[in-house]
């Protein structure tokens, strides 16, 4: 029974994120039935870039806090100069990084690398 209620939890929090985003026109290239089924991962970076602290508190609630790291690290970190004042927040804020200047110019360095490895 314990199972079923943080399922129904878990699916109203769901829910209450993906109406929300609607509200702020996130969605607006996305086919209605899609939204749906929207992946873990867009719901937690849609839900970063465009909602409030309530909202992002939800996601702690909803996913493990490294999910949620790395969604932040593999989607956001690498618009650096673009989402910079956001970054710096959320590696403070939610990810206690003491020094968020060097630790995003690191992970973004990091992602980059990868991708030309």
């Amino acid at each position: 029974m314990r199972c079923k209620q943080l399922f129904m939890l878990s699916d109203a929090i769901k829910q209450e994120l993906l109406a929300k985003l609607k509200q702020e026109h996130c969605f607006w290239s996305y086919n209605e039935d899609s939204i749906k089924n929207i992946p873990d991962d867009v719901l937690i970076e849609k839900t970063l870039l465009h909602l409030d602290l309530d909202e992002i508190d939800r996601l702690f609630q909803l996913y493990p806090f490294k999910k949620v790291k790395r969604v932040w690290l593999d989607c956001l970190v690498p618009q650096e100069e673009y989402l910079y004042t956001l970054n710096r927040f959320l590696a403070w804020y939610y990810f206690k990084v003491k020094k968020p200047d060097a630790y995003i110019k690191s992970m973004a360095t990091r992602h980059f690398n990868k991708l030309t490895a």
